[in-house]
């Protein structure tokens, strides 16, 4: 099946998930993995330390369950740290540097 929005020109592909837009393919938030979305996350906060800034940012990009679960995740795991009310930091004291960006989320990452 697929949905074609004219306004758009936007093709969406049901059955596999991927959207096509001026022959480019853009991954779809559906085939990212955990890590993926955890990397995603770790490098977004290393750009928008302002928790607000962030959360506003990733609205685009991931669903607000996804963004909280992750950060929650990310906290337990000790590889982000809260400063303060509002400020997330990636806590480079304890994981080291932060991890290297896949190929296929490194778009999304700069376009944040």
């Amino acid at each position: 099946m697929i949905i074609q929005n004219l306004r758009l020109k936007k093709l969406v592909f049901l059955g596999t998930d991927k959207i096509f837009y001026q022959d480019k393919v853009i991954i779809s938030m559906d085939e990212l993995s955990s890590e993926d979305k955890l990397v995603l996350l770790q490098h977004a906060i290393s750009k928008y330390e302002d928790e607000n800034t962030l959360l506003e940012k990733l609205k685009a990009v991931l669903p607000q369950k996804d963004i909280d679960r992750g950060i929650a995740t990310l906290i337990g795991t000790q590889r982000v740290r809260r400063i303060g009310p509002d400020v997330l930091q990636n806590n480079v004291s304890h994981i080291g540097e932060l991890p290297e960006i896949p190929a296929h989320i490194k778009e999304i990452i700069d376009s944040l």
